[in-house]
Order: C-alpha cells, then structure tokens, then sequence
C-alpha cells in the first residue's frame, strides 16, 4: 500500500502516457545489466508504463555486449541504443530521445550512482507546482548526498559560476536525475549545440528560455569510494562550453532567434554522389558509413576514373559505380547531377565519411522553399595519423580560419552562408539543374561558383547546421597540407578579383598582408646592421631605433597568440601545429597574391590529391 500511494501522482500523470528512460552508459560492462534490472524493478514495483533506452557511447569494453544480454532478459521494456564512436553525454542523451517513445522522460545516469527510487518525488513537485521539468538537486533539503569534498568544492564555484551569468531559477543543473515533458525537452534539444560536459545546463537555459517552468526534487547520492577527480583538459572544456552558453544566451540570444524549421511534409529522396579517382579504403569507409544512416530514402552514385567495386557486403542502398574518365570533380559531379534520381542531392568526397544523422539532419531544413542548400562541419578524424591530425588543428585554428572556423569544428551556431565546400553539401536538385550544376573551367573553386549561383543568382539561401558533420580526412603537415591549400589560396586570390561581388572579402587579404609585413621584418634585418653605423647620432639615428620597436611589436604580439591557440600538453603536437600555422600563413598569403594578380587561373586534372 505504501508503494502505491507513493506513485500515485506518477499514475495519474502517465494516465495513457509512457515513461521513457534514457541511461547514458560508458564503460560499464561489469554493472549495466544489473543495473537495468534493479531501474525495472523500481518501475515494476510502481506499476508504471515504461521503456529503459539504454545508450552506450562508444564504450568498447564489453558495454554493448551486457546491453544486449539486458535485452534478451527484458525485451518488453528495454530498447538499447548502441553508438560507435564516442561523442559524449549530451549526444547519447540526443540519440536516446530520438529512439524514445514516451511523453514523459527521465534523464537518468547509467551509473546509477543516483538512487531511481526517489523518482516518485519527481512527479510529486511536477503535480504540485505543474512543472514542465524537474531537476535532481544535491542542495535540496531532503536530498540524502554522499558526495566527497573533492566534488563538493568544483560543484559549488560551477554552481555559483552559472547563477551569476547564466542566472537560471535553480540550485542545480549538473545532477544526472531529471523529469521532462517530452515537448519541451525536445524543443530544447532541436537548438543545442553542445554534445559533452555542459549538455545540462544548455538544455535548461533553453528550456527556460522558451517558457517551460522548473522545479526541484530531493536526490539521493550515493558516489562510492569513486575519487572521481577533475582533470585539467575536462575542467578546460567544461568552462569554455559553458562560457559558450552564456554568449549565445545573454549576447548573441542565439537560442530565442535560432530556426527550427517546420517538418516535412514528404521525405525528399537523396542521391549521395561522391567523385573520386578510383576505389579506396576510403572510399570504402564512407560507403559502409552511409550503411547506418539513420534517413533511408538515398541512393549512391560513385563517379570514379575507372570501375570501382563497392566494399563487400550488403550496402542497405542502391549504389551506381559510374566510370567516367580523367576528368575533373566538377564534370564528375554533374554527371551525378544528371543521373540523380533524387529531389536533393547530397555532395560528400571520398576521403569524407558521414555522421550516422547526416542526411537526416540536413534534409529537415528543404520543407522551407527558400533555402537551397544545407552544409555542415568536415571534423578531422581521431584515428587520423599524427601529422594528418595536426593538419586539422590547424584549419581549426582560429588564427588561421577566423570566422570560417565553423567548417572544421562542430558545435557552430546555424547561420547562412554564400560559400561552403561541396565535401558536404545538399542542394536542391531542380536548382542544380536549372543552372547547369558545376562550372568546369574552374578547379578547385568551382563550388565557389555554384554556391554564388544558389545565393546570387538563384535567389536561394545555404543554411549551414553544426549537427549536419561529415568526418574528413586530412593532409598530413606540411608538404600535402601546402599543395592544398595552395591550390585554394590561389583560386581565392583569382576569385576576388574575378568575382568580387561574392568572393572579395578583406580576410581574405590579412596572410598577403602579413607576408608583405614579414618582408620588412627581413628587410630591417639586414639593413639596420649596415645603417646604425652611419647614423649614431642625428634625426634619423634617433628615429631607426623607435622605428624599429614598433615594427617588431606585431611579431611579439602574434608568436605568443600562435603559441596560445596551438597549445598542447604533448609538447611535440604543439610545436608542430604552431609551426603548421606559420606556415600556413605564409604560404596561404603567397599563393592568394599570385592568384589575385594572375589573368587567368590553371585548372589541370591531378588525379591522386583532387580532393
């Protein structure tokens, strides 16, 4: 009897509703199925409608294998999710929603170090103070915390961090416990942008935001003989992400402004058209990536030089291998144009692989007729090599992408643009046709051009989504990373001058302007030892010294700058990344000069490094 009178508020609000339960889990082969079991016989003992979404974030240690058993034991309730590689919190939480069915939902670590049986409360505050969400708080009054002082002191400043710049009505916003109706979390969800360490507190500054009203209930904690200290790199991205929130919510009000487009009334099918020189491991690896998108309606069509077989194995999807000669990106990708048999069509390279999300992220966005093209982030691999990750730190680097950063990093704010690669790029396919696809007297540089058709020409806008992540291999320090670049820097250069109504931007000038700078460095280098002899005293001996002194004040301003931006507690990583950005440029500012001056622009085949 007492157990049924402490879930009767529960009842009552779950009246033909379910409660979906999603248990984020890392590593957790030896307790998770145990685990599962005794969040079930919570749940059964309060004869709940319920389902258990556990998701394993990559773990690698037996985790996904225990789930699976957990599943066979319980297959009414429990509904697994299994990630590949891992992406944090804020992501398994994301992909547990989408695989949620509930009108109710309960965010609850897998750990279980928080007890579920103090989840009736939960629904206590929600019928008291007809809440929309309630939060686990340590600092409740009923709460019952077994919390080491270790964790206790880093709670407290982050807690008092937050009330002072984030300001949200709670005392708690990093406890693993918390009740949501499903429309406000999922209105949250569809505006975040953060995937790890201050998933919670965006999600409730969203959702306060927009009007959903919070309460708290009591915890009970109970964090072991765990040290669970605090390591530098995850206090460092803890503070900058949520630094990050308090800029898009009190000064950019990102997420009041932010576009959640309106669902499709029909899903658009998708051609995939990839160009590439020939079969790859790559290649491979983005075609087997392609088997566990999570949109369906796609085909694949493969554009290489000469026939190339699909990775062995059954792919899910039509795939075209269409052979096309020695040709160039852009004639092989309006061949795919042509042979498209979709309403979109999606561009990615063969040295690119998609997020499982990829399409489905993307094709959201075409229910709205004014926008014709969507793009996202290429990430640089992890298991890329050493020197190719380096070559990714680099293009990350905000000395040396400033503003476009957002092409190479996710977790960027939406926003439109009128240029991105066509390494991941949907556009409509009746515009594509409508101007004739790529132009092919340009390489590279020709998305470039088809970008300025969709904006300038076409009238249509390029929505760029941060969620929307294809992985991308890079060129690895320095020599191939050079060549690339080179080629862009000099297409760039030529552009600005050829097409300045779209590709003229001063950032464009700022490597020119510092090689130039670099010059007169050099030059007083090898003047001033020749000079100051003749010149101790008088006007001009008085002046070279001051001259001087201001002319080195940019180089002592920029070397600490690269030195901050590059850094990294492997010491070698560091050194070569600061060096790869010096180079990059110089070599960048170089190669946009002589693009800038030349009249007319080389657009060769180069069959091995097209990308």
């Amino acid at each position: 009897m007492e157990t049924a009178a402490e879930w009767q508020n529960a009842q009552e609000i779950l009246t033909g509703d379910l409660l979906s339960v999603i248990l984020p889990v890392y590593h957790l082969a030896d307790t998770v199925e145990s685990n599962l079991m005794s969040v079930a016989a919570c749940l059964d003992a309060g004869g709940i409608p319920y389902e258990l979404v556990p998701v394993d974030d990559g773990s690698g240690d037996g985790t996904a294998a225990a789930l699976r058993r957990a599943t066979a034991a319980r297959p009414d309730v429990i509904r697994p999710v299994l990630i590949e590689k891992n992406a944090g919190k804020g992501n398994a939480l994301k992909e547990g929603f989408r695989a949620s069915r509930g009108g109710y939902v309960l965010l609850l670590d897998g750990d279980l170090d928080i007890a579920p049986k103090m989840l009736p409360q939960f629904f206590d505050s929600m019928a008291q103070h007809k809440s929309d969400i309630v939060i686990g708080s340590k600092r409740h009054p009923k709460s019952n915390v077994q919390y080491p002082w270790h964790r206790r002191i880093p709670s407290f400043v982050y807690y008092s961090l937050v009330h002072l710049f984030i300001g949200l009505p709670v005392t708690d916003t990093q406890t693993g416990m918390k009740l949501f109706k499903r429309k406000p979390l999922g209105e949250a969800l569809d505006r975040m942008l953060v995937k790890t360490y201050a998933f919670d507190l965006e999600l409730l500054a969203i959702a306060c935001g927009r009007g959903a009203k919070v309460s708290e209930a009591p915890v009970e904690i109970r964090f072991g003989q765990k040290f669970g200290a605090l390591k530098v790199r995850t206090v460092r991205e803890m503070v900058h992400d949520t630094l990050a929130v308090f800029y898009r919510l009190r000064l950019l009000h990102y997420y009041a402004k932010v576009e959640v487009p309106p669902p499709l009334e029909k899903k658009p099918f998708v051609s995939v058209v990839i160009a590439c020189p020939a079969g790859s491991w790559m290649l491979d690896e983005c075609l087997r990536a392609l088997c566990d998108q999570t949109y369906r309606d796609f085909e694949v069509i493969v554009l290489p030089d000469v026939g190339a077989q699909p990775p062995a194995g059954e792919l899910g999807y039509p795939c075209t291998v269409l052979p096309t000669g020695k040709v160039r990106p852009a004639e092989k990708r309006n061949l795919g144009i042509q042979r498209a048999k979709g309403d979109v069509v999606a561009f990615i390279d063969d040295d690119a692989f998609p997020e499982r999300h990829w399409i489905e992220n993307a094709v959201k966005y075409f229910s709205n007729p004014e926008i014709g093209g969507v793009g996202g982030p290429g990430v640089t691999p992890p298991n890329d090599g050493f020197l190719a990750r380096a070559g990714g730190r680099v293009y990350e680097n905000v000395l040396v992408s400033g503003n476009y950063r957002y092409r190479y990093v996710g977790g960027r704010v939406l926003r439109d643009v009128d240029d991105y690669p066509s390494c991941n790029l949907f556009v409509r396919t009746s515009l594509l046709r409508a101007f004739g696809g790529y132009r092919t007297d340009f390489w590279p540089g020709e998305d470039t051009l088809l970008c300025k058709s969709i904006v300038c020409d076409m009238k249509k806008r390029i929505v760029y989504d941060p969620w929307t992540i294809v992985y991308h291999h890079r060129r690895p320090l320095f020599g191939a990373h050079l060549r690339q670049l080179g080629r862009y820097a000099f297409h760039r250069g030529y552009f600005g001058k050829r097409f300045p109504e779209h590709s003229l931007h001063f950032s464009y000038f700022v490597p020119t302007l510092f090689v130039i700078y670099l010059l007169l460095l050099l030059l007083s280098l090898i003047v001033t030892p020749f000079c100051l002899p003749y010149f101790p005293h008088g006007p001009l001996g008085e002046w070279l010294l001051p001259i001087l002194f201001i002319l080195w004040q940019p180089m002592i301003v920029y070397l600490p700058l690269v030195a901050a931006t590059t850094f990294s507690f492997n010491p070698v990583q560091w050194l070569v990344t600061a060096l790869g950005v010096f180079a990059t440029h110089v070599w960048y500012g170089v190669r946009f000069m002589q693009g800038f001056c030349a009249r007319r622009a080389p657009c060769e085949y180069i069959g091995k490094d097209h990308a």
